[in-house]
């Protein structure tokens, strides 16, 4: 495929680096699905802003921890916006700071359900509509990694660190699946980003800051250019690739 996106599906697009990189896909010139799961009023004014500078955007509910939400999503953009061709697997969660001696089963599985079950389905419904083989005209997927996959996480989040090395691994098995299929497939890591989430409900990452070479906590629409570079035709051999955007973390 060697033009950017025309239908792109972020997930966990309301705020943070999904917001980022769903304004800055429509700027691209791609119809975007702003996926959300709670913050409906949030999702849309990420729509309004997108239409206020003359694209086109629309907000849909839903738990990619839910395989039937996940495949209303994925429905709802084929009826709405026409084929998918760029899918962001962004939408995830922490499952809040714990040392491993005290993480509980169902925070485990809360988190793996979101991370990694979630971005598995997702690019299960986007093959499904993109790959040749069942008729489609090929498109990109880029999962949301983190350097926690690298980190490990210790002392804060074993638990949310492995489910983005599982990511990694996901990201480089189905670039061997999709590549044959039109597919390209990527990620980004990012590291300290100032959203709700990386600051973990605040002074989280003033913490831990002199940790990072570049000395500050990155932005989000830092990581978004990285995910819509991977989206866009100019990465057109980048396949398999996990992109860190941690300021030498």
């Amino acid at each position: 495929m060697r033009h950017f996106p025309r239908v792109v599906i972020v997930t966990g697009a309301s705020r943070g680096i999904g917001a980022a990189v769903a304004r800055l896909a429509a700027r691209e010139g791609a119809a975007v699905v702003v996926n959300y799961l709670n913050s409906e009023d949030a999702a849309k004014q990420v729509v309004s802003a997108i239409e206020a500078a003359g694209g086109r955007a629309i907000a849909v509910q839903g738990d990619v921890a839910q395989e039937a939400d996940i495949v209303r999503l994925f429905e709802t953009t084929d009826r709405e916006l026409g084929p998918v061709e760029g899918l962001v697997n962004n939408a995830g969660i922490t499952g809040g700071i714990a040392k491993i001696i005290d993480v509980r089963a169902e925070q485990l599985e809360q988190v793996l359900a979101a991370n990694v079950t979630g971005s598995f389905l997702c690019a299960r419904e986007a093959m499904r509509r993109m790959a040749k083989s069942r008729g489609g005209a090929g498109g990109v997927i880029v999962n949301l990694s983190s350097l926690a996959a690298r980190i490990g996480g210790g002392m804060e989040w074993v638990h949310y660190g492995a489910s983005k090395g599982a990511i990694d691994t996901f990201t480089r098995g189905l670039a061997r699946e999709a590549g044959e299929e039109g597919v390209r497939v990527a990620a980004v890591a990012p590291g300290l980003i100032q959203t709700d989430m990386g600051d973990h409900g605040g002074g989280r990452i003033a913490r831990m800051v002199s940790t990072v070479p570049l000395g500050r906590g990155g932005e989000p629409e830092e990581v978004a250019e990285a995910v819509v570079w991977l989206l866009s035709p100019a990465a057109s051999y980048v396949h398999g690739a996990i992109l860190e955007v941690g300021g030498g973390r």
